[in-house]
């Protein structure tokens, strides 16, 4: 056999051996009935863990998989474990979550949408999940390097997983239309879920979380349990009862040597009008504080984000201090002094490590201080936020 025809004979049977694993694939996939797509700018995470928590409640056998702040593949009985990545990220390993998920006889199978570039979005969809029901929690502007440069450019690329024929679920309101109009080209059933359906997730129903929810997720993942046959008290029973994902904001209160603390993480919300939103109401909770500190995580790959967030913070509610950490802060201080921010309340911290920047974050406070991560969980944030967490007072008791 020459080299030419050997290396037709290979060609071929990897065509051969392509063909197979798809429809393998494809045969998985026709195993689990309820297939749910869950993507976004954010609250993704939140969703998927909320929806699968209540479609478990009501005896339905599901799997989720997220992989927001940490990846993880969550079990029928709600057991976690971290989804291995020899090779990094890459959205081929969604196949092996499906596999994963038939082994385990699940009804349901609640998923994540791991990809950015809109193309892979698209092939997310299409070859690797085809979904029942999808849902598009928000189009908010973040990844504009990938994904805009607008808000509705984001919507657009998210609509790229609109599955054909099936239900979509969505919370957003300033971009509707753009995924009114994705829906309707693919036959897809829309259900947007209102400012009035969200106004029903009062306080109540919210401090049943062990965590701060947001009232747009679970009225989100409400109508998306509701529209699979569950009842709304059962679903909701089960999200109540549901673990978070490390990305949730959470409060954190210390009584460090006298010094009164409360800590929020809400490294994981990364654009500014979900960070903003978080900032303030982190204010609203936390009234009479002496000192109010903002913790940036900034990244040099994530450029776009620093500058936005820079730009955007001078018109929040003030700060009295802003601790800039990660790589490229210089990006978030330029912006926000060119915003008019007061530069000498900046405080540098790139190259210290996570003890050094937690005793700068502490050396800043004299008698009390409310103190929100913001930005990016990944570096320093998660490693800062188990600071924090560690030197917490036990639940329920009060700096």
């Amino acid at each position: 056999m020459t080299a030419t025809q050997l290396l037709v004979v290979i060609a071929v049977l990897l065509i051969v051996a392509a063909v197979v694993e798809y429809a393998l694939h494809q045969r998985a996939l026709a195993r689990i009935r309820i297939r749910v797509h869950v993507n976004g700018t954010r609250g993704k995470s939140s969703v998927t863990r909320l929806i699968a928590a209540g479609l478990r409640e009501s005896g339905i056998v599901t799997c989720a998989k997220t992989t927001g702040t940490l990846a993880r593949m969550i079990l029928p009985n709600g057991h976690e474990v971290p989804v291995f990545r020899p090779a990094g990220a890459n959205v081929i390993e969604q196949k092996r979550i499906v596999a994963t998920a038939v082994a385990h006889g699940a009804e349901a199978l609640i998923i994540e949408c791991m990809a950015l570039q809109p193309e892979l979005q698209a092939v997310s969809e299409f070859k690797l999940l085809r979904a029942t029901h999808a849902v598009i929690t928000n189009a908010r502007p973040d990844h504009l390097d990938v994904m805009g440069p607008t808000a509705a450019d984001v919507a657009r690329a998210l609509s790229g997983m609109i599955p054909p024929r099936a239900r979509l679920f969505t919370a957003e309101q300033a971009e509707l239309a753009v995924i009114e109009r994705a829906a309707e080209d693919r036959s897809c059933q829309l259900h947007a879920v209102g400012k009035g359906a969200v106004a029903a997730i009062d306080e109540a129903t919210l401090s049943g979380f062990s965590y701060t929810e947001h009232a747009d997720n679970v009225a989100l993942a409400l109508a998306v349990c509701e529209a699979l046959g569950v009842e709304r008290g059962v679903a909701l029973s089960g999200m109540q009862k549901s673990r978070p994902d490390p990305g949730a904001l959470t409060r954190h209160a210390l009584d460090y040597f006298g010094r009164k603390i409360v800590f929020y993480n809400a490294f994981a919300a990364n654009d500014p009008i979900s960070t903003r939103q978080l900032w303030e109401l982190a204010i609203r909770r936390t009234p009479g504080v002496s000192k109010r500190i903002a913790v940036f995580n900034c990244r040099s790959d994530r450029t776009d984000r620093s500058l936005l967030l820079g730009r955007e913070f001078g018109a929040w509610s003030p700060a009295d201090h802003v601790v800039l950490i990660g790589t490229g802060t210089y990006l978030f201080a330029r912006a926000a002094t060119r915003a008019g921010f007061d530069g000498n309340r900046l405080v540098f911290a790139e190259a210290l490590d996570v003890h050094e920047i937690f005793e700068r974050i502490i050396g800043l406070v004299e008698h009390s201080a409310l103190i929100m991560g913001m930005g990016n969980i990944g570096g320093h944030g998660l490693s800062l936020v188990r600071h924090f967490k560690n030197r917490a007072q036990p639940e329920g008791s009060e700096p």
